[in-house]
Parts: structure tokens; sequence; C-alpha cells
């Protein structure tokens, strides 16, 4: 990805705590959740489309560069077998700087992986690697901007706490560039994530009131 410059999109900072705010929201729910999508909406652009939201945010929420805005459901679902179908089906209007994806997966350590080659299909590679004792749950939260820039943060069910929570640039490559593919030209009949260019976000269900803007919107589908 190409260096990120200081007037084409919000400050790698920016992603990050975008990012570790995710992944604590998430986190909050428990485990054993689906996949879930967010863009990533500049707060200022935010306030401006929706004013009331200042209010629910607070002062210190508000001050924040980026605001996750959660997705619904896409079509073909964000499950493991569909995920990477239903993002390269999304294309993101233009409000939106960025955007991240939460999952949770079973990661074996490599001395488990020749067992794994005997499965005749993905569902029995997974039934395999969930009845591996040497497997760590883990949820995996992967941001990436339009414009460049990317960032990850891995929390392992057996390290609960947010003071175990991995993060990084290079932790979760590969959902990154997934996500980055959401923001290249895409073919037609792509769905439209939530963003601001579909005008204020005034019929946003809100659950248990807003985590800096995360809510439950759904999304345009042409």
């Amino acid at each position: 990805m190409h260096q990120v410059g200081p007037d084409s999109t919000p400050p790698a900072d920016a992603l990050s705590q975008a990012v570790i705010e995710i992944e604590r929201h998430v986190s909050s729910a428990g485990w054993d959740q689906p996949a879930q999508l967010f863009a990533l909406v500049p707060t200022e652009d935010l306030l401006r489309a929706e004013p009331q939201l200042a209010a629910e945010l607070g002062a210190e929420d508000a001050s924040q560069p980026l605001t996750p805005v959660a997705q619904s459901e896409l079509p073909g679902g964000l499950d493991d077998e569909n995920l990477a179908d239903a993002l390269a089906q999304i294309e993101w209007p233009d409000g939106v700087s960025g955007c991240a994806v939460a999952v949770e997966r079973i990661v074996l350590p490599a001395s488990a992986e020749a067992g794994l080659s005997d499965a005749d299909s993905d569902a029995e590679l997974a039934r395999m690697a969930g009845s591996d004792p040497r497997r760590h749950e883990v949820r995996m939260v992967a941001g990436v901007l339009r414009e460049g820039g990317q960032f990850g943060a891995v929390r392992l069910r057996t390290h609960d706490e947010d003071s175990a929570v991995l993060t990084g640039i290079d932790l979760v490559p590969t959902l990154c560039q997934v996500l980055s593919l959401t923001f290249e030209p895409s073919a037609d009949g792509a769905t439209v994530g939530r963003g601001l260019d579909d005008g204020p976000l005034d019929d946003r269900p809100l659950d248990d009131g807003p985590v800096r803007g995360m809510s439950d919107n759904k999304e345009k589908r042409p």
C-alpha cells in the first residue's frame, strides 16, 4: 500500500484507535459471535450530517477522527464460508474513509497442520480443528483505510483481557488484504455499504445507545 498522506486520509493512529475500539465493543458481548462489518466514517462528517449524535457520543468520543458504523447482514452472510465472497460484493460510498471486520477463528500450531490434510471438506476441516486440544480460539479485528494503511487486533479466548490483546499493522495481513479490495472499483451488482452519501442516518436503530456511533445500520442495496 502506498504511504498515507496527511491531506488525503485520517492518520494511521486514527485507524488503530478505531480497530481497538471495535475489538473492545465486540468483546463486550462475549464470544461465539458471527462476523461483523463496520464502515469507518470521519467523525466530523458524521456530526455534520447528524448533529444530534454529539450529545450521545460525548466530548471525548466526538473528538476521535473516525467513528465505526456497524453494517447489517450482507447477502450470503458473513460466516467463514461466505466471508470473502460477501466482502467482494461491497462498494463503499465516497464518505467512508475505511472499514473493519471482526471475526472469530480457530488457530492451530504448525505441528497440528499435518493431521488436517486428511480432511475431505471444509466442514470436516473445521470439525477436526475445533476438536484439537492444541487449538486456540481467537477474535481478529482487521481495519484498512481507503487511501492505504492497515491495522489489526487479536484476542485469545484463553487470555480474555483487554491488556492481553495483540495489536499491530502486520498482525492479520490476509484479512486486511481482502478488506482493501472493497475499495477497488467493483462490478455491477455490488452492495453499497452504509455511509454518509445515502443521506442522514435518522433511521438508525440504536441498541443500548451509541458506542462511538456504532449501531446496526441497514446497507443500501441497488
